[in-house]
């Protein structure tokens, strides 16, 4: 924020709506008011979040195919159709991915004993030790980026980005407007 834009108490967010106000004064800007804030936001959160991430030598790609074998829970093992469906990305993206995390020795291979065509991949000890050290770290980050707002606040929030997340799904749902 500038000098000038902190001393008036306006955010970025705020001088954007004040310049199309003044530009086009016909044009309803309140959704501004959230998601160019929501955005904003996102960009600040995924900038910490990758850089904490590439300190532990991992991609977030890598990460959340780390995370979606810890969450599955013990033998932690998945196959790509699964990780894909887990939200990840398609079954191709995730194949590359679990390309570099088994290069690195994080995770291995493994043919089901019932059915040979069906391919798992699993953590490794290293694997495990892995994510568990990085979530842990990935989860202070997160509290200390919302140090901020109160307990209260954070279930409001919550609650409040659940419902737009369905608004937005919903609206997508409804096609373009004419």
């Amino acid at each position: 924020m500038t000098g000038k834009r902190a001393a008036m108490g306006k955010d970025a967010v705020a001088a954007i709506i004040e310049d199309w106000a003044r530009e086009r004064p016909d044009l309803d800007t309140a959704p501004l008011e959230v998601l160019a804030r929501l955005h904003r936001t996102f960009l600040r959160y995924n900038s910490t979040l990758t850089a904490a991430i590439d300190r532990h030598g991992l991609a977030v790609a890598g990460f959340d195919v780390l995370t979606a074998l810890r969450r599955a829970g013990a033998p932690y093992r998945l196959t790509a159709g699964q990780l894909a469906d887990s939200g990840l990305v398609s079954s191709a993206g995730v194949t590359l991915r679990i390309d570099r995390l088994e290069k690195d020795g994080l995770i291995v291979r493994e043919r089901d004993a019932d059915d040979r065509r069906v391919v798992y991949s699993r953590l490794t000890d290293l694997g495990l030790a892995k994510v568990d050290e990085v979530f842990a770290e990935h989860l202070d980050n997160e509290r200390r980026m919302l140090g901020s707002l109160t307990l209260t606040e954070r279930r409001q929030l919550a609650r409040l980005l659940s419902k737009l997340e369905r608004s937005i799904v919903e609206s997508d749902e409804a096609g373009p407007a004419s």
